[in-house]
């Protein structure tokens, strides 16, 4: 009989399917031997409690992280505020933040300073203008027709009147 060698009814992904399966069943048989020898509870306990401890572990580290965000006033005095990722993208911001407080600090300084400065020359224009008008009272009052007689007539120099009147003189064109 001749046998046809280039004809195989089986190719390459139907054998690969069948290695596939055979694994599996293979894998199959040795869970149910561990099973029925007892091995394998200890590893589904040892699994559920290695899964407990990590779930436990996973809620401390969120009830830390809540609590954590929860004291952001404390973060704030403490200074751990400026260590979070969110924070410190925005420092750019904050140090211009920063500037233009200190420049608004500083300006309102200065505002205040040369407040103070005008008010001190408004006195001081005050006093002059008052000095000024006190001495253009005395200069009134001694240049009155009464204070220059009786200064004359402390110094015993005779005042008299001219006998014919002033004369008048005309505004030139």
């Amino acid at each position: 009989m001749l046998r046809d060698t280039e004809f195989d009814p089986v190719n390459a992904e139907e054998e690969a399917r069948r290695r596939q399966d055979e694994e599996l069943a293979r894998r199959v048989r040795r869970e149910v031997l561990r099973i029925g020898r007892g091995e394998a509870d200890e590893e589904i306990r040892a699994d559920l409690e290695r899964e407990a401890a990590e779930r436990a572990e996973a809620e401390e580290e969120a009830r830390k992280e809540r609590r954590r965000r929860a004291s952001l006033v404390r973060q704030f005095f403490t200074g751990t505020i400026l260590v979070r990722e969110g924070v410190s993208k925005s420092y750019p911001y904050m140090l211009c933040i920063a500037v233009m407080l200190f420049a608004s600090i500083f300006v309102m300084f200065m505002a205040l300073r040369l407040d103070m400065r005008h008010s001190e020359l408004e006195r001081e224009v005050q006093k002059l203008r008052e000095r000024a008008i006190r001495l253009e009272e005395e200069r009134f009052r001694a240049t009155t027709h009464s204070a220059i007689v009786a200064r004359l007539r402390e110094r015993n120099i005779p005042l008299s009147d001219p006998p014919a009147p002033g004369e008048t003189i005309d505004r030139m064109p």
